[in-house]
């Protein structure tokens, strides 16, 4: 028989983790579809009445957005320009009942390569935040997932939030996806940006997410660092010229692994171009 358990403390929680295999439930929109037609066999611990984490707080060195905080939240907030492409990607996921419940650590833990909330996490170097029992560990977003639904999670942990480092914050960031239709779509390509200009009008640094083009979302740090310096004008020419190494797109029913790759450019370049403050209206991929 499974148990169901639903703590109202972290400790409580986490000595629950401890003592045995759980399968944790936050907003659940996941867990059923997960299931498919196979019958519930993992004892469940709910998380829904832990407040603490629950909510996003600024300290002197970092933003923390706990692990339970929902999508229709991020949208909400009034957060730093540089998390723009984070509130954007949040208006994507779902319907808004969805938002609602949808929460930021099950859109990681899920680690699906379509997950719209991980490329704009990573353009603002978000690190994760797990805790056991006897241990809290931090891990950058990039290394704590590590495949197609595979993360450095263990059995023993939950994410209590999710941390950017203030250093990070500055700029502006914009969120693009490419989807068969407008809303309530998977996503073929999505990319984020975030953009920072010098006095001069040029680009200080960019940071650069895709996801949909690999079995993880991958920065594309050799165009970030070729853009360095460059004024907005050469934005389009320096991802033309790109290779895009980063990324191994696959054909799948919603797209084949050349037009991904086409397509990544195009939404690469809009994100940037918005980010940075240009326009975004461009002929289509």
């Amino acid at each position: 028989m499974t148990r169901y358990a639903k703590p109202k403390t972290l400790d409580e929680a986490l000595a629950l983790l401890s003592e045995g295999s759980w399968r944790v439930l936050a907003g659940a929109t996941d867990f059923y579809p997960a299931l498919g037609s196979r019958p519930l066999q993992h004892d469940v611990i709910d998380i829904n009445g832990i407040g603490a984490l629950r909510g996003i707080a600024e300290n002197g060195s970092h933003f923390v957005i706990g692990a339970r905080t929902n999508w229709a939240e991020i949208g909400k907030a009034p957060l730093p320009p540089a998390f723009e492409a984070l509130k954007q990607a949040a208006r994507e996921i779902g319907s808004i009942q969805i938002q609602n419940v949808a929460s930021v650590a099950g859109n990681i833990c899920n680690a699906s390569p379509a997950a719209d909330g991980v490329p704009p996490l990573m353009v603002l170097d978000a690190e994760v935040e797990l805790q056991s029992r006897h241990e809290l560990r931090i891990l950058p977003l990039g290394e704590f997932i590590v495949g197609n639904r595979q993360t450095r999670l263990r059995a023993d942990e939950l994410i209590t939030a999710l941390r950017i480092r203030k250093p990070s914050v500055a700029g502006r960031s914009a969120f693009v996806k490419l989807g068969a239709r407008r809303y309530l779509v998977i996503s073929i390509a999505m990319a984020a940006a975030r953009v920072v200009l010098d006095g001069q009008g040029r680009i200080a640094s960019a940071a650069i997410s895709v996801g949909s083009c690999s079995a993880v979302a991958q920065r594309l740090r050799t165009l970030e660092a070729s853009l360095a310096g460059q004024r907005l004008e050469a934005i389009e020419a320096a991802v033309l010229a790109a290779e895009l190494d980063e990324l191994s797109p696959i054909d799948d029913v919603r797209g084949s692994a050349g037009y991904r790759r086409r397509a990544a450019r195009e939404i690469v370049t809009r994100a940037l171009l918005q980010a940075a403050g240009g326009s975004q209206k461009r002929a289509a991929a």
